[in-house]
Formats: C-alpha cells, structure tokens, sequence
C-alpha cells in the first residue's frame, strides 16, 4: 500500500508517533496537515484512549476520529522484545519520532534520546510532558485543565467576583500541541542547516504560562495580584457580551466617542449618550457595570445578526457568538476549506476542521481520516521496512505485531 505523498511544505518527512489522546495527535495532525507521513503507533492492548470515547466501537469514536486526520496506523506491541526491535527500525526511516508518553517511559524502553540518536544520528525528538523531562516536577503527569490551572490561565479567565472558571475546551492539549509542531519545523530547519537532529523538550505547563502575556509580569510591575475580571478591558468601556434574543449573544466594544454615540443612537436611547455616569470614556469606565447592565436591558430584544450587522455599518465593533451550530453552518468555512470532508479508515465519509492556512503553491492534499487500527501494517512493514512476508506472517502469530 503506497502512494501515501500528499504534496506540501513536509513532503518526505517521516513522523514516527507514539502519541495517544489529544496533545500528541494534535501535533502530528497539524504536521500531516503539513503533508508530513505521521506512522501512527498503537497496540491493540495500549490503546489510544481516545478510541474508547463516545463511540459504538474503537474504529467509530469521535474524539479519536477527530484528531487524527491523515495518520497511518501501524501496531507495535512495545512490551514485545521484537515489537520494540521493529519500532527502533521504524525510527531508522523516521525524521522526527514525537511521544507524549509519561515521564521516563521512552528511556524504560531503551529509547532515550542518545538512544535513538544510535539508531539515527540526525533524528529529532519531540517529547511533550506537563512539565518536560528536567527538574523536580518532571515526574508529574496531567491533562489539559491541570495545564490551564497550573500555568495560570485558568485564574485569569471567569466572571469577576465568582470562581474561575477557565474554558470548556482542550486549550491546553491544542496549545500545547501546537507549540509541539511550531518547534518541530523549527527542528527541521535547525537539521537542514547543520545536519543535527535536535531533542524538544516541551513543557505543556510552560505553553500555558507563555500564554498569559503581560499579566505574568503585572504583579512585579504594579504590585497588584491579576484577577480574573470577565469581559473588562483597562482602556475600552463598553467592552463585553450582551444578550440577545432567543439566548444568543453580541460582543460590543467602544473606543471613541463617535462609537458610542452611535450605539446609542442605534439603540434608540438618547438619555443613554447623555447620562453622565457614561459622559466619557473615563466615566463610561469608572461606571462600567451600571453600564453593562443598562446596555444589556436594550440588546435583549435584539435579533445578534442584525445588531451586529447595523452596529457594524455604523462603525461599532459588534460581531454575534457563534455557536458550534453556527460554525458548522457557516458557508464561508465549507467555500474556503476550513472544513474538509475525508474518508475514514472505516470506510465512513466525514467532516474535519481543516488547516487554518491557505498556501500556494503545493499546500498538502487532505482527504484521508483516521485509520482503523492496524490499517497500515503492511504497508509499513512489508514497504517501509521490506519483511518478507513469512517474518510478517510471523511476527503478526507471536504477537509482536498486535
């Protein structure tokens, strides 16, 4: 089974990815969307666990299907002597083996960094922890709301004067993972250059940190503790969401004085322009939460998209909330191929959020889903590794390929 060249910027390079659940496979999903090969390894007694998430079967769950795109799956029982002996042959052929395995389980099986580096001297190694490798914390394993939590942005993201919050999303694994990716090309280059392969050693708490921006520095500047404070923005009033009809929502966010007025005159409430709690912009601040909640009284029988759209003519930054629904329907997303639909290794047709970039020339061909387990076997070891077909046969009877 060959004929796996999709074109784009990674054409011929190889990812060997013992990776499981979001952080590792979305990396390797941002490089096959990159036309990168991602060698897929599983095992049918370590699975992903993804695969076991909200599906009928481990060949139909969502969550796996979803962050996979374009991966080839090929089964090593690494707890096999000569599973582990075909894996290290895999990374003989591999540009870039990427784990976010626990802390200490590479090295368990013999493939530290120096240790691959024997195998193939120029190799690049992506390893993605809660806190890297080093250090006292290196041990520590977590996912995604740790990350957040730890690295400090869940604090800084809820309503002000109730529990933080943080968001109902894989933001630390997606973050993560792509940081992962943006240091791997970076490896690459680093390669191309000098011809040594590289070890990333990628703290997953550290991207979350890197993400909080001047709050991380605000306390030694100010001396006061960052909170979390909602919608609130230090320079702009109204900044924020306001409700609208049948449960939707607008954002609002005024800066000049020409804005607000036009809000206000689209609001249908002069006395809201000329109340002097709102007088200014210094006032409109000082004030903010009469504010928010004058402006919120006046948006709620609001249609968002026509609101926006008028708000927007006039010249207020003013944009609805997209819902999931909202997203999924969107013409200009399925017209621009933000969305793809692919064809999974199950033989079903489905829709996948696509790249976030557009590149011409030779941007990579995105058709294929998420294999099935073990759906590339003998591509990679009959092509790839070239095993006569009784070694296949064999290693697949003694369980060394399960």
């Amino acid at each position: 089974m060959s004929g796996h060249a999709r074109g784009g910027p990674l054409a011929g390079i190889r990812v060997l990815a013992i990776a499981k659940v979001w952080a590792g496979p979305y990396t390797a999903k941002l490089l096959a969307q990159l036309g990168a090969e991602v060698l897929k390894v599983e095992s049918t007694s370590s699975l992903d666990e993804m695969r076991a998430y909200g599906g009928l079967d481990i060949e139909h769950a969502p969550y796996f299907l979803s962050q996979n795109t374009e991966a080839l799956s090929v089964r090593v029982n690494m707890k096999s002597a000569e599973g582990l002996a075909r894996l290290k042959d895999m990374i003989a052929i591999s540009d870039i083996v990427l784990d976010n395995l626990r802390p200490g389980a590479m090295a368990k099986l013999g493939l530290s960094f120096a240790e691959m580096q024997a195998i193939r001297p120029d190799i690049i190694h992506v390893s993605i922890k809660m806190y890297g490798s080093e250090g006292p914390l290196g041990p520590q394993t977590g996912y995604a709301p740790s990350f957040g939590a730890i690295g400090g942005v869940t604090g800084l993201v809820g309503h002000e004067d109730r529990v933080p919050e943080g968001m109902n999303i894989r933001f630390g694994d997606t973050s993560a993972g792509a940081a992962a990716a943006f240091a791997t090309v970076a490896a690459l280059h680093h390669r191309e250059r000098t011809g040594e392969g590289q070890q990333v050693d990628l703290s997953a708490v550290e991207t979350m940190s890197s993400l909080v921006g001047d709050r991380l520095l605000e306390y030694a500047l100010t001396g006061d503790v960052p909170r979390h404070r909602g919608n609130a923005h230090d320079a702009l009033a109204p900044h924020g969401f306001f409700p609208c009809a049948r449960n939707a929502w607008i954002s609002i966010a005024c800066e000049e004085e020409p804005e607000w007025q036009a809000l206000c005159e689209l609001l249908e409430n002069i006395d809201l322009a000329r109340d002097p709690r709102f007088a200014s912009l210094s006032q409109r601040r000082t004030h903010r939460r009469e504010l928010e909640a004058e402006l919120a009284a006046l948006t709620a029988a609001h249609e968002a998209c026509n609101l926006g759209a008028r708000l927007r003519a006039a010249g207020v930054a003013a944009y609805p909330a997209a819902s999931s629904l909202d997203l999924m329907a969107s013409d200009t997303f399925w017209s621009n191929g933000t969305y793809r639909t692919v064809l999974n290794g199950n033989g079903d047709a489905r829709p996948v959020v696509g790249p976030s970039w557009r590149m011409a020339p030779d941007e990579a061909d995105i058709a294929n889903g998420a294999p099935t387990l073990g759906q590339h076997d003998n591509y990679v070891y009959r092509e790839l590794l070239g095993l006569e077909e009784a070694e296949y046969d064999r290693l697949k009877a003694n369980g060394a390929i399960s």
